[in-house]
């Protein structure tokens, strides 16, 4: 069996005009980032506005495991089958970010015949959007500490700076850190910290702005600290937001390149799903819907964390109204759903089958709250059995849903013509009634609590003392009417990561608040989840490197 990286290695590609030229995108608004990756032109993007768009279709997952899902696979497996029906398709995706890359995923480009590339490119520094984005952030960290050394003429509480630092990798070490430390030459000695690049406002507002004037106001509008007497300051008040501009204005630019079914696929921005919105960027994805007939898209994670922001954030700021979803399940997962070893999965087991199925019928549920049609895909893997299919289809035909098998994995696009067939359809139809699953005038603390509810089958939300002032605070403060980021472990419903299958009748703990203004979101961090994650005993990086033909080995 060859790795993903040796099979992208082998791969002939096409050349990027021709790619471009197939969603209309002349060769003129190219900037070539050498032979196979592209940014396309703001200013050709800007004239697309009055075009009709596209269907939008969302790729979203069960509840993940260590037994794999697959759900960035299967998104490109079925953009390569709508293209190979004969469809004008376009795919968008989330950058990789360096810390899972090199702790725990080893990439995040797909796999096997299924990917996007060139893999290595994309895996690693791309096209330096996510350095940009790390830069404007720590911009603004530097110009916040150099205002404090100069006399802090906006009387900024030291103790109430809430910008940290920001890094594109896992570095549990720098989650609480002093900064200042040697002498009034270095600065004032203060408590700060640093939050993974993919966790950072500066990439929410990225991934949320339609162009460099929204961009600067959204910058602009973050809010970095308060002062003595409590007034907010942001970084419009340090004249920060027209320079992190600057750092950013090729980077808003989308990606352009390619899978290896030939198919043109946006890969552009990419906050986590866990501790942020998980979308791609909405430049990306409005270009895309005006430039192709179907686009797919993804969300991190399980539907609970990545579908429901798509929903009610991405969609809520961008006007967007999907057309179809396809929730992407592997028996393997929903056997360790159901109590399986993960050293057990490869033996069959249907009784362990269905109990795990709960999981999925949860998040089936759980999207249907938003009026969009569902489709299961069965992310197919050599261990499963005909018996465990069969059964599992007729658990989702007994839930009102169609389930398809996919063998995109081994077969690319002609192994989920069945999946792009019955996606086609259900976009087409007309069927989605798109609502967001809660409006803007529920105040924050219940928007919250309809969150944990509805979507994680909690009993309720426990919130301090002292956070629920927070919320009160925000709420009088005329940020009431934004919607809730939640940050919570992706590996259940619940926020203990070992509660698998559907768990229902928790409490969900609040630990945090941050107010996200120019992203605007409030981020609610419940449990225990970081949003600066450490590496695993074995990280993927112990086995990365370049050998000695200079290739780049390890990555997968």
């Amino acid at each position: 069996m060859r790795a993903d990286i040796e099979i992208a290695r082998a791969a002939k590609l096409r050349a990027m005009a021709d790619v471009a030229a197939e969603i209309g995108v002349p060769a003129s608004a190219l900037h070539p980032y050498g032979h196979h990756i592209a940014k396309v032109d703001a200013g050709f993007i800007a004239g697309l506005s009055g075009r009709p768009q596209g269907k939008l279709v969302l790729v979203t997952a069960i509840s993940p495991t260590p037994a794999g899902e697959g759900k960035t696979t299967t998104t490109v497996g079925l953009g390569d089958g709508l293209r190979a029906l004969g469809a004008k398709t376009a795919i968008c995706l989330r950058e990789p970010s360096l810390g899972p890359s090199f702790g725990m995923k080893g990439g995040a480009a797909g796999g096997g015949m299924a990917q996007i590339v060139p893999m290595e490119q994309i895996n690693l520094h791309f096209t330096g959007d996510f350095h940009a984005i790390t830069s404007a952030h720590n911009l603004l960290a530097a110009l916040i500490d150099n205002h404090l050394h100069w006399g802090n003429k906006l009387g900024l509480d030291p103790r109430r700076i809430t910008w940290r630092r920001a890094l594109d990798m896992n570095d549990r070490a720098l989650r609480d850190i002093v900064l200042g430390l040697g002498g009034p030459a270095n600065g004032l000695p203060r408590e700060g910290g640093f939050d993974i690049t993919v966790a950072s406002e500066v990439m929410a507002v990225f991934c949320l702005a339609r162009d460099l004037g929204e961009l600067e106001a959204r910058l602009g509008a973050m809010v970095i600290g308060y002062t003595h007497d409590g007034r907010a300051v942001s970084a419009q008040d340090l004249d920060a937001a027209g320079a992190m501009t600057v750092l950013l204005k090729d980077a808003l630019q989308p990606n352009l390149v390619q899978s290896l079914g030939g198919t043109p696929a946006f890969v552009h921005g990419g906050p986590f799903a866990n501790i942020a919105h998980g979308c791609n960027s909405l430049v990306a994805t409005s270009a895309a819907l005006r430039l192709a007939d179907y686009v797919i898209t993804e969300a991190g994670f399980g539907a609970d964390l990545g579908a429901e922001k798509f929903f009610d954030i991405k969609c809520r700021k961008g006007g967007l109204a999907p057309d179809a979803v396809v929730l992407v399940a592997t028996i393997r997962a929903l056997k360790m759903h159901g109590g399986v070893a993960r050293s057990d999965l490869g033996a069959e087991n249907i009784a362990a089958l269905q109990d795990g199925t709960v999981n999925l019928a949860r998040h089936l549920a759980n999207l249907q709250q938003f009026g969009v049609p569902v489709v299961v895909a069965i992310n197919h893997f050599a261990t499963d059995t005909a018996a465990e299919h069969a059964c599992l289809k007729e658990i989702c035909a007994g839930l009102g849903v169609a389930a398809h098998t996919c063998r995109h994995w081994a077969e690319g696009g002609v192994g989920a013509l069945d999946l792009a067939k019955a996606v086609k359809t259900l976009a087409d139809s007309g069927a989605a009634k798109f609502q967001p699953l809660y409006g803007d005038d529920l105040p924050l603390i219940e928007k919250l609590r309809h969150i944990a509810r509805t979507i994680y089958g909690a009993a309720d939300i426990e919130v301090s003392t002292r956070l629920q002032q927070q919320f009160a605070d925000l709420q009088q403060r005329g940020y009431g009417h934004l919607p809730v980021c939640v940050a919570k472990t992706q590996y259940s419903f619940s926020a203990d990561p070992d509660r698998r299958g559907a768990p229902q009748g928790h409490i969900v703990p609040l630990r945090e608040l941050r107010l996200a203004a120019g992203a605007g979101f409030v981020v609610a961090i419940c449990g225990d989840i970081m949003t600066m994650p450490g590496l695993p005993r074995e990280p993927a990086a112990a086995r990365i490197r370049v050998n000695a033909q200079g290739e780049v080995e390890g990555l997968f």
